[in-house]
């Protein structure tokens, strides 16, 4: 006798629909599991057996096979506990057998008292039941607020296999989670440090202002002590908020990645990333023998900070290439091949040399110069050509320190002309497919949107000769100009703007020559 439950796997950071098959025949005994399950999923076959047993209901001492179809795919983790049981008490009549389980998606791990215990990637799961048109999605109680906020789909919260076969019986319904969006949306706010709390770096205040509005990569480069770090923190509170649709592009990275909070069943804020400088390059861009998102794509539509970049092993900084290009990462293994999104803000932060105090005025730098050369080099020209804004931050004087700034701006004050610059920019690029502002721009995009007025013209080839700009950079000063033009409520780009650009821009030329 055959019977069919409804499961969802996941390839990445995506679900795909999973047919649980059981078929039961008398007169013989054992139970195998087939379908490419891995290791996880074999050991479901425990799980299940005590799990039953202790929900009070009778195992069918019979022969069982459960197949998860398609059988060509991998099958990863323990969320197909709870529909493989489902699938041996429809067939056994545990679960009536004229109770239809079509349309029904069940996913969760099971423990051996038979409750539901939460796992990864299920708002992503959900969206590929809602998709593949099912109209109920069964999931652990821990998960059930994550999955409601996939719209077309009733998600019911189960706590344990007797809750789900009493509901399925028609004896207890479960009541679906509501989910209210907007209470969601009051909650994007942004909260954390603000940007009023840091003392003088005028300069380096108006650069974050510019990448944020841009969505520009940003290299800070000053003494210890300078800033560098607290300026990065504040970054996401000048951010835009997110929309509903970044939250849950956001939401189904964390989960997946097994780092959603408890409590939390959306991401509200801007991701802020800060990974240790001795990080590898598999955990920072993804990977591994099932390939998990890394730190690039759980910085995805937020800030990934490098702090102390020429710290990093060249390896992982080099690795960042192609997804600051390509916003996207793909592994491939030969278990199956995951893409993950990562687009994200970098900002990096260092020293100008291995003491720190190299060209500064108010202590003596101990290095040699071959020291500083040596320490400077760990940091690639590919990676240095990718930021668009290269500040040098001063130790800040004691005055700075000791008197309160009656100029300083919240960040609240700033992320409104963010926000207007940005709204600029996504109505520029509406016809633009996946470009949502200025630092997205292709090539293609560079000259149809910003182009400069003759005079900024004239600047911008002279700057191109004189300080041997490569055709990446040229562009990269391009829109940069066009973000501090939609700050100043500009449609053309001027000869300041590019003039602005460009003296953010040349800090290179200092340090590395």
């Amino acid at each position: 006798m055959v019977s069919a439950a409804y499961s969802a796997g996941l390839c990445g950071i995506d679900g795909f629909p999973v047919t649980v098959e059981c078929n039961r025949m008398e007169k013989l005994e054992g139970f195998e599991l087939v379908g490419l399950p891995d290791a996880a999923v074999k050991e479901a076959k425990e799980r299940v057996w005590n799990a039953c047993a202790n929900s009070g209901y009778p195992f069918p001492y019979s022969r069982i096979t459960v197949n998860l179809a398609p059988a060509d795919r991998r099958k990863e983790g323990s969320a197909f506990d709870a529909a493989i049981l489902t699938a041996i008490f429809h067939s056994s009549g545990t679960i009536r057998r004229e109770v239809d389980l079509r349309g029904r998606c069940i996913v969760g791990e099971l423990s051996l008292s038979g409750e539901l215990r939460g796992v990864r990637g299920v708002l992503s799961m959900c969206l590929s039941a809602r998709d593949a048109g099912f109209r109920e999605f069964y999931a652990p109680a821990v998960n059930a607020e994550e999955a409601a906020v996939v719209d077309g789909i009733a998600v019911y919260a189960v706590r344990d296999m007797k809750a789900l076969v009493r509901h399925l019986n028609g004896e207890a319904l479960l009541a679906p989670v509501p989910c209210n969006r907007e209470a969601y949306r009051a909650a994007f706010a942004a909260g954390g440090p603000d940007f009023c709390d840091v003392r003088g770096q005028a300069v380096a205040k108006r650069a974050m202002e510019i990448a944020a509005a841009g969505g520009h990569n940003l290299l800070l480069i000053g003494p210890p002590g300078s800033g560098k770090s607290m300026l990065a923190r504040r970054l996401p509170s000048i951010l835009p908020p997110l929309s509903f649709a970044e939250a849950i592009e956001t939401t189904r990275i964390h989960s997946v990645a097994g780092i959603l909070p408890e409590g939390c069943p959306l991401v509200t804020a801007r991701p802020f990333r800060a990974p240790h400088h001795t990080t590898s390059a598999v955990s920072l861009v993804g990977g591994g023998t099932s390939p998990r998102p890394g730190e690039v794509s759980l910085a995805h539509n937020g800030v990934l900070f490098l702090d102390e970049l020429p710290e990093f092993p060249s390896l992982a900084t080099d690795a960042l290439r192609q997804p600051l290009e390509d916003r996207r990462v793909t592994v491939t293994r030969a278990s199956g091949r995951a893409t993950f999104p990562c687009s994200f803000m970098l900002v990096a932060a260092m020293n100008p040399c291995r003491c720190g105090y190299f060209g500064s005025t108010v202590r003596a730098c101990t290095c040699k110069p071959g020291e500083v050369k040596r320490y400077l080099s760990h940091v690639s020209g590919p990676i240095l050509d990718r930021m668009d804004i290269q500040i040098e931050l001063p130790a800040v004087s004691y005055s700075e320190l000791s008197a309160p700034d009656p100029q300083a701006e919240p960040s609240a004050t700033v992320r409104e002309r963010v926000t207007a610059a940005r709204a600029a920019a996504r109505e520029r690029l509406k016809d633009s497919p996946g470009a949502f502002c200025n630092a997205q721009l292709d090539a293609a995009g560079v000259q149809t949107f910003c182009r400069p007025d003759s005079e900024a013209e004239r600047l911008l080839g002279t700057a191109f000769e004189r300080l041997g700009l490569s055709a990446r950079g040229y562009h990269r000063i391009l829109r940069v100009a066009r973000t501090i033009a939609d700050l100043a409520g500009s449609e053309l780009i001027r000869a300041p703007h590019v003039a602005e650009a460009i003296q953010l821009r040349a800090l290179d030329r200092k340090y590395w020559g």
